[in-house]
């Protein structure tokens, strides 16, 4: 077999997604080498932060030395939310970038960091269900090229939703964005991992949901209440505890997520043990975890709602905090319960499984009464005598 590359790709359109809030993905057809076609679905922060790394991959290619030797082509920061004239473009700005990319030299083009990006992940298979809000709106490109009316429906202003700032924030890195307390923003993207990407008038970055609070009210579906089935992980990254509700853990350790939280500090368990835990660190057993170590080297773990000191926060009025003893107790619980349907033995008088477990299990046979002879010769001589006696 030989080595593993793309031949075209092609972008067929775009999906209008309403969960976890409103965002677009692209869609891309990719052929492959063995001439395999696969779908899969990009967000465009993604394909600018793939962008950004491919040119820190080949500064000379990007012009960072010489400007002159500039051969991967530009790409417009993440501005699709600006108006509808930037967006009506994005969708032909995407389709000259792809084929750009195919024509760079081969060190370029069939690179690791391509390749990977444009394989098929979990996601891609995993598309969203009709239990959501709103179903998915998906719009293809027509093949002319030319806008039509559904085209520009999805490339019209989009509703975002707005959150205001709880603290000052201080960016670390040149894709975050700094906060004032009081900042409005709109938000454009949320990640599970505790970072979203926000725009305020003319500047756009990766900020803290911890510093986040929704605008008008605190009506608005927060955290998710806790599983205590619990859902597997794997641990990509060590941890080492800092605050005495949070657990460690060594890269490659296998536990179970029993709540979700925003801010990015998911609660885990550990066999009996329960505690915070970074998201970002954290990857579904069995997928491919070479997306999300790239996520871990351009931001780390977001800092925790719980740690912004003084905040004025509707958080602190709207919602009460799950305590870590409420969380090993109920984990504990669940796990008791678990254990007990998993183990035969004797369920209680009465009870549905009881009822099924006696029809079900055999019974144990039963021998048949003697015979009165047979009863009278094994009775003692005194013994026959008495029975033989009228009363």
């Amino acid at each position: 077999m030989g080595d593993t590359f793309i031949r075209h790709i092609a972008l067929l359109g775009f999906e209008k997604r309403y969960a976890p809030s409103q965002h677009y993905v692209y869609m891309f057809l990719v052929k492959w080498q063995d001439l395999s076609e696969k779908l899969v679905y990009r967000r465009f922060t993604e394909i600018y932060e793939f962008h950004k790394t491919l040119k820190e991959m080949f500064p000379i290619e990007a012009g960072d030395i010489n400007r002159e030797d500039r051969i991967i082509p530009h790409l417009p920061a993440p501005r699709w939310f600006d108006g509808q004239r930037a967006a009506e473009n994005r969708q032909g700005t995407l389709t000259e970038y792809c084929n750009a990319l195919m024509g760079l030299p081969v060190k370029i083009s069939r690179c690791p960091l391509l390749l990977d990006f444009f394989k098929v992940r979990p996601d891609d298979l995993k598309l969203p269900t009709d239990s959501q809000v709103k179903k998915p709106e998906t719009y293809l490109v027509p093949k002319d090229g030319k806008t039509n009316a559904a085209a520009a429906d999805i490339t019209g202003p989009i509703i975002l939703q707005t959150y205001r700032a709880i603290a000052d924030y201080e960016k670390s890195s040149g894709t975050e964005m700094a906060l004032a307390t009081g900042d409005v923003v709109d938000v454009v993207e949320k990640g599970e991992s505790g970072w979203w990407f926000c725009q305020m008038k003319t500047k756009r970055g990766w900020v803290p949901a911890s510093y986040l609070e929704p605008l008008d009210s605190p009506d608005e579906a927060e955290d998710p209440e806790p599983n205590y089935a619990g859902e597997p992980y794997v641990t990509i990254k060590a941890y080492t505890a800092v605050e005495e509700d949070e657990i460690s853990l060594q890269e490659g350790e296998t536990i179970e997520v029993i709540h979700k939280l925003l801010d990015g500090w998911w609660v885990i368990r550990k066999e009996d043990a329960t505690g915070h835990f970074p998201a970002i660190y954290l990857q579904k057993s069995g997928q491919d975890i070479a997306q999300a170590q790239r996520q871990i080297k351009s931001r780390g773990a977001p800092p925790r709602r719980s740690s912004i000191r003084n905040a004025q926060s509707i958080h602190q009025r709207s919602r009460k905090r799950v305590s870590q003893d409420t969380y090993r107790r109920n984990s504990v619980r669940f796990q008791q319960q678990r254990r007990r349907q998993a183990r035969p033995g004797p369920q209680s008088a009465g009870s549905p499984l009881a009822e099924e477990t006696d029809r079900t299990k055999p019974q144990p046979a039963v021998p048949p009464r003697p015979s009165a002879d047979l009863i009278l010769h094994r009775c003692s001589e005194s013994t026959k005598r008495k029975l033989a006696s009228p009363v």
